[in-house]
């Protein structure tokens, strides 16, 4: 099999990263707009990240907590599952552009699909996906249909692990090794290291903002093997 590189960074990488995700007064981080159609986009000027997950999947949470060094930031969290509705755009700085997608399965908006695979599709500044995975339920049928729409489209993703805190070590263990297994055996586009995040108790989150920075063209001295 082939070698793949693994994110490794250091600390200067993880002080770059987090530098990055905090605003200052010449580095403003902000939420931008929010679109239902790719024409109500804002401008792809900028590289770009975009989230999404089944409803439910912790994906607001987990942006939030990327966003944590800068409260004034506000990135809506809602306890009622299928809360984002819309593509909600945030700027960090002059530097990459964040994609808060909504969610599919249960309660996504009607027209999904259609906001979605014309994202995929037409946003040519698009530098990865993530794609968040349920860390105490695994991989769902759901989970499959994104991953084949990401597939057919040729778009590079990765698989993102939520709510660890709430897996025991056991179930935790195997999901991530049946996850690990279908990447291997079933896809082409997604990077072969699984990133397992809690929001609550933020692990996982540096690590996440490095790889963030890392494809966006923001972190040119990571090191990897």
């Amino acid at each position: 099999t082939a070698r793949f590189r693994l994110l490794q960074p250091g600390l200067a990488a993880l002080h770059r990263a987090e530098a990055l995700f905090r605003s200052g007064r010449d580095h403003a981080i902000d939420y931008v707009s929010s679109a239902v159609r790719m024409d109500h986009a804002p401008p792809p000027a900028l590289p770009e990240v975009c989230f999404i997950g089944r409803s439910n999947v912790g994906k607001s949470s987990l942006i939030r907590a990327l966003f944590s060094l800068s409260p004034e930031v506000e990135v809506r969290v809602s306890k009622t599952p299928g809360h984002t509705k819309k593509m909600n755009f945030f700027k960090v700085g002059k530097y990459f552009t964040l994609v808060d997608m909504p969610g599919y399965g249960y309660r996504a908006p009607q027209d999904f699909v259609e906001m979605v695979e014309a994202y995929l599709q037409e946003r040519h500044n698009l530098k990865r996906t993530f794609l968040l995975v349920d860390g105490v339920v695994g991989l769902q049928k759901t989970d499959h249909i994104a991953v084949e729409m990401l597939e057919e489209f040729g778009i590079p993703y990765v698989m993102v692990l939520t709510k660890i805190d709430r897996a025991s070590r056991g179930l935790l263990l195997k999901n991530v090794l049946e996850i690990q297994e279908f990447v291997k055996e079933k896809t082409q586009g997604c990077f072969p290291q699984l990133f397992l995040v809690s929001s609550l108790e933020f692990s996982g989150v540096h690590l996440l903002r490095c790889f963030v920075a890392h494809v966006t063209g923001n972190l040119p001295t990571v090191e990897a093997s």
